[in-house]
């Protein structure tokens, strides 16, 4: 069956790094882009990172932009996003989706567009 699964949350110190892996099974993923998506307690849920399949570029939020990389390995069907920099206000659920749409198109963090969601993995910034 489609399964998206997250893995490498956990607690860090303001200013740490983790890397978080969203791994696939279950459907065409190489023709499938990659999202990452956030949810704070209280807020509402955000996209924070893209990546097309067809060309691998990758775009991010402006929140996150020069603190996060987002790459995939098609071989393994996993993407991963390394976290640097990290800020309290990183601290969230932190979801990763597949969707048929290229990140290029302006719409590109629209949940609606996704058709696979993972279960999500904490992450915790505090000291």
């Amino acid at each position: 069956q489609v399964q998206l699964v997250e893995s490498g949350g956990g607690l860090v110190q303001p200013g740490g790094s983790l890397r978080l892996s969203c791994a696939a099974s279950g459907f065409a993923w190489d023709y499938y882009s990659v999202g990452w998506f956030r949810q704070a307690p209280g807020k509402e849920r955000e996209g924070v990172s893209c990546i097309s399949s067809s060309d691998g570029s990758t775009y991010y939020a402006v929140p996150v932009k020069g603190r996060f990389t987002l790459s995939r390995d098609n071989a393994k069907n996993t993407v991963y996003l390394q976290m640097n920099s990290l800020k309290p206000g990183d601290t969230a659920v932190y979801y990763c989706a597949a969707t048929i749409i290229d990140c290029s198109e302006s719409y590109r963090y629209k949940g609606d567009n996704y058709d696979y969601w993972g279960q999500g993995t904490q992450v915790t910034v505090a000291s």
